[in-house]
């Protein structure tokens, strides 16, 4: 990490992916989330390493509109996944990186289309070895084409 300054937008973005998962897996109200990264996990060291700043305005930004829109960013989702398939049997990272990938895809058009698929995708392979970033990417590219053509 050191000498490859990650951006602002880009910890966000991860914030909000763990923000959406921890969220989910604890019932966590998306106000108290905000609130205990804000206190308690951005601009932190960890084993001497100076964490990246979050731009945390967009990361709560992307927590609560996630949660604001989770209906329509779910139909989005969806629409797209493969016949059969429930969001319910997906796992809950990759659920969490779709919604946030899927909500700035739809609500957020000032944000390049290959921007967001790009920095899910390496959010996804910072969390999966498998098939999932290939599956991810997928989605998201199927979803921009729903929400942005």
């Amino acid at each position: 990490m050191s000498g490859n300054r990650i951006q602002p937008r880009s910890v966000a973005r991860l914030a909000a992916v763990q923000a959406l998962y921890q969220m989910e897996v604890s019932g966590a109200g998306v106000d108290s989330v905000i609130r205990e990264f804000s206190e308690h996990r951005f601009d932190r060291d960890v084993e001497g390493e100076q964490l990246a700043a979050a731009d945390e305005a967009f990361f709560a930004e992307l927590a609560k509109g996630v949660v604001a829109n989770q209906a329509k960013v779910d139909q989005g989702i969806v629409k797209r996944l493969a016949s059969g398939w429930r969001l319910e049997r997906l796992d809950a990272t990759a659920r969490a990186v779709l919604r946030a990938g899927a909500f700035e895809l739809m609500y957020r058009p000032d944000v390049p289309t290959e921007v967001v698929i790009n920095e899910y995708v390496e959010i996804a392979k910072s969390f999966f070895e498998g098939p999932e970033s290939g599956f991810i990417n997928g989605a998201l590219d199927a979803i921009a084409r729903d929400a942005r053509d």
